[in-house]
């Protein structure tokens, strides 16, 4: 039975999508992808009468991590990251912020490697190295919800930029197939950027599958 229930707001200049999954019965919840803006979070934490016990980021470049260190320290909850991504988050240059916006360093709670399976809000998340966009750029999979974050791994009909330092078109093409392989084709993608899509529609439409 699906019990997860997923508020969506697009933050910061870029228009990230950040993800609030709530389990219908327990009220906790975890968020995915603080860009920036922790007030609208809180207000839609409010609003869903969640109680967050997690931050969990799909990667650290600046436009995914913005209101992270702050929710943090508002709910006493930790940052999870997978763990090739540490230099990057502690670094404004490889995270992008000292070019975009306000110089970011953030430091995760937990570093996470590929195959984990995280037991939070009353899921199990699943964690998936995914390289290509950043080296330490990965999806979490509810199996038992049908849903996915991929953050800029993968986007409908398309998929995250390889240009910036950490990224290799190669890798991504290997997390892409990987995807596309191992997922039900009736899993739900929630993207960092852009509108859901399936694994299904994405092995038909997508040029990169």
């Amino acid at each position: 039975m699906n019990q997860a229930v997923i508020r969506q707001k697009v933050l910061g200049m870029v228009g990230t999508n950040c993800y609030i999954c709530m389990h219908a019965e327990s009220k906790e919840a975890f968020i995915v992808d603080p860009a920036d803006n922790a007030a609208a979070i809180i207000r839609m934490v409010s609003d869903m009468g969640a109680k967050p016990c997690a931050v969990l980021l799909t990667h650290g470049h600046f436009d995914h991590i913005g209101a992270a260190d702050e929710l943090r320290k508002m709910y006493e909850i930790p940052v999870y990251a997978h763990e090739a991504e540490e230099a990057l988050l502690s670094s404004p240059t490889l995270n992008l912020s000292g070019s975009w916006a306000s110089a970011i360093i953030l430091k995760a709670d937990h570093l996470l490697k590929d195959g984990d399976k995280l037991q939070i809000a009353g899921f199990t998340v699943k964690v998936l190295h995914t390289p290509g966009h950043t080296e330490g750029s990965c999806c979490y999979v509810l199996e038992n919800e049908g849903l996915m974050f991929s953050g800029d791994t993968l986007f409908c009909q398309s998929v995250g930029r390889m240009d910036f330092p950490g990224g290799s078109a190669s890798d991504m093409r290997r997390s892409i197939h990987r995807l596309m392989t191992e997922l039900s084709e009736s899993m739900h993608v929630l993207p960092g950027h852009g509108e859901t899509t399936t694994i299904g529609y994405e092995k038909r439409n997508n040029p990169y599958a």
